[in-house]
């Protein structure tokens, strides 16, 4: 581990050293003071966005109209698909753009239990995001189809003693020959915790289960390696570390091997194939298209792709290595700076184990949350019981950022600022 200085002198010249500063000028900054740390929640406006939502509007919309479905339109669930694939690991005509995260995890569930038939067991963990969870027990409620009298079990793996890493003994000992399905996230949206997706998929394929990967907080931060990993299904959203905008489409990945053996739960006319034919018998479109469904949102998913640009330009590999930096910097600092004011580490200290995004946990976090978004001119976000949830994007966070961060939650701490605000939460932390 590189060994950090505490001083912001330090940090600028970890500046002066970073080949992707320059990345950030592609961004639409209008405070430069404000300390934008939740990129893994909604990521910063790419200025060569702005430029593309202009053009659909005014010039592909505006003037093209219904013209523009055969001048790119059409295509572009699965070209953009491709784009994402080349930053997860994916060969071409195996992603496609398509609804949001939540419907394409109920897609696939379903596509893998059907495939899987007479398996009853669905593995995933309690650190699995909320709405992840919520899908699974509405699937296993109201399976349908030829699913309907099958009776499902959803094993929630606990934490391990820390209480920020899944207890990896007990994710093993419980898939088994029933198992039909382990879905995950691959970077837990609390602490952090990046899981070992090829150890993971290999001794899931050992009991017979397929795996489904989501990887809403890992897209777009670090090198993901679907197809090397032999995952089968993936998934993920674009509106954070992608830098989509809000509600931009989901996207998901279906492994190539077994893209003829898997049918869509929802039949839309996208997923159809020979659409234009109007027949009037679903016939579900080769390979990954058949998990279209209606008319894709043009204006977010065209924006979306040219948002894409700097990730592309940038490369995974450099992105990774500065995230790794910029996380182990932010871990160093809060132990020396934070730690004697209360606070601990929410997040695995290993970069090996961990994404782009920390926790650090105190008791106050929600109000100290409140504090430096209303007063300091820093928007991290607070995460229930006690998690006070730093991005750190690589494109257009400095290291500066990072001091200039910790300093402000020291003000924060030694003026007890937070204080002042009341325990009971806002609707959205």
């Amino acid at each position: 581990m590189t060994t950090f200085s505490p001083s912001r002198a330090f940090a600028l010249e970890l500046d002066s050293q970073d080949e992707l500063a320059s990345f950030r000028e592609q961004f639409v900054i209008t405070d430069p003071d404000l300390l934008y740390m939740d990129g893994n929640s909604l990521g910063r406006l790419p200025k060569v966005a702005v430029e593309r939502a202009r053009q659909l509007v005014k010039t592909e919309w505006g003037n093209d109209l219904i013209r523009g479905w055969n001048k790119g339109w059409w295509e572009a669930p699965r070209r953009v698909g491709d784009k994402i694939g080349t930053l997860i690991g994916a060969a071409a005509g195996q992603v496609i753009v398509s609804d949001t995260t939540s419907v394409n995890l109920y897609k696939l569930t379903m596509a893998a239990l059907r495939l899987q038939s007479g398996r009853k067991r669905i593995i995933t963990d309690q650190f699995n995001f909320p709405s992840d969870l919520y899908i699974l027990q509405g699937v296993a409620s109201f399976p349908g189809g030829d699913l309907r009298n099958t009776q499902y079990e959803i094993i929630r793996i606990p934490a391990a003693d820390d209480d920020i890493t899944p207890d990896l003994a007990a994710l093993e000992s419980a898939i088994n020959e029933d198992t039909a399905l382990v879905t995950l996230s691959h970077v837990l949206f609390k602490s952090g915790y990046l899981y070992d997706m090829r150890a993971i998929t290999d001794l899931a394929h050992r009991k017979g289960a397929l795996v489904l990967w989501d990887l809403s907080h890992s897209v777009g931060a670090l090198p993901i390696a679907l197809d090397d990993c032999n995952a089968d299904l993936a998934l993920g959203c674009t509106y954070k570390y992608l830098n989509g905008g809000p509600g931009a489409p989901a996207f998901l990945y279906v492994n190539k091997k077994i893209q003829e053996k898997v049918s869509s739960p929802i039949w839309g006319w996208w997923g159809q194939n020979r659409p234009f034919d109007f027949g009037l018998d679903y016939e579900p479109a080769p390979g990954v298209d058949r998990f279209l469904v209606g008319t894709q949102p043009m204006l977010s998913l065209l924006t979306m792709e040219a948002a894409l640009e700097p990730l592309l330009q940038a490369g995974m590999d450099r992105l990774r290595a500065k995230s790794i930096l910029l996380t182990d910097y932010a871990s160093t600092l809060t132990e020396e700076r934070l730690a004697p004011l209360g606070f601990s580490p929410g997040s695995p200290r290993d970069s090996a184990r961990r994404g782009s995004h920390i926790s650090i946990r105190h008791t106050d976090a929600y109000r100290i949350n409140r504090a430096l978004i209303e007063e300091m001119n820093v928007i991290p976000d607070f995460r229930a019981p006690d998690n006070l949830r730093l991005g750190f994007a690589p494109l257009y966070i400095s290291f500066a950022d990072v001091w200039d961060v910790v300093d402000r939650i020291r003000t924060v701490m030694m003026e007890k600022r937070y204080e002042k605000y009341p325990k009971e939460k806002l609707a959205v932390t």
